[in-house]
């Protein structure tokens, strides 16, 4: 019995272009061939070719199968192995879609961590607002990010909000000042309600101290001149008694 690569190709349940893969890395010995030059296929090729579809189909790699070689019977161990890790995908897989409901029924960012992203969709961040708390999950300690996350969830939003955010670069002076002094309220009810954001961030990975020079950092590349001058005004209307 011989067969040609299509037909070996089609009683494996394959197709063309993976039995010349196979042959290209290795997998499958290339075959006689006919006195006309087409390859001819025999029973052991088929074997060959259905054992390592069922290996692909199982979830291993065709460098995995290799290592395997001719052993009718696969070492335990590659199997635990690939089983744990089918077991890791798996819950990768399932937290993911826990990740994706979050986002889609609270109209969250997908871009934001899942422990902000729900209190995010709900805040009407602005861009910069958005990209300044990306940055700042990634180094400030769980109770910062979990007190984050509260005060996204219960500050209503406040009319200075979005003046601040479409505040132009080229806002004259009186108009910085009034808006600070507009702002300062909301800022003291936020600060006042939510102490744990104030406080050191001592969990932080790197220290409280990177978690500072980080935010300053980033808030002068997200937000313009004015909007950082409007900041630097509430801050220091916050420091008067």
């Amino acid at each position: 019995m011989a067969w040609s690569t299509r037909e070996l190709a089609e009683l494996a349940g394959t197709s063309l272009r993976a039995v010349r893969h196979y042959h290209e890395v290795g997998l499958i010995p290339e075959p006689e061939r006919r006195s006309n030059g087409y390859k001819q296929y025999g029973v052991s090729h088929l074997v060959r070719l259905l054992r390592i579809k069922r290996l692909v189909d199982l979830g291993f790699s065709l460098s995995q199968i290799a290592a395997m070689g001719d052993d009718d019977h696969h070492p335990a161990e590659a199997l635990r192995a690939l089983d744990a890790e089918l077991a890791a995908t798996v819950e990768r897989l399932q937290r993911a879609r826990v990740e994706l409901g979050l986002i889609l029924r609270h109209h969250a960012p997908a871009d934001l961590p899942p422990d902000i992203a729900p209190a995010a969709g709900g805040a009407r961040l602005s861009e910069a607002d958005r990209s300044l708390v990306l940055v700042m999950t990634r180094v400030m300690g769980p109770k910062h990010v979990g007190a984050y996350a509260e005060m996204l969830r219960t500050v209503a939003a406040d009319p200075t909000d979005g003046e601040f955010d479409s505040l132009p670069a080229d806002a004259d002076d009186e108009v910085r000042q009034d808006l600070a002094e507009r702002m300062l309220p909301h800022i003291r009810r936020i600060r006042a309600e939510h102490p744990d954001l104030m406080a050191p961030d001592t969990e932080a990975p790197r220290g409280a101290r990177f978690v500072a020079e980080t935010a300053a950092a980033a808030m002068q590349e997200l937000y313009n001149p004015a909007q950082l001058d409007v900041i630097r005004r509430v801050g220091a209307l916050l420091k008067d008694p």
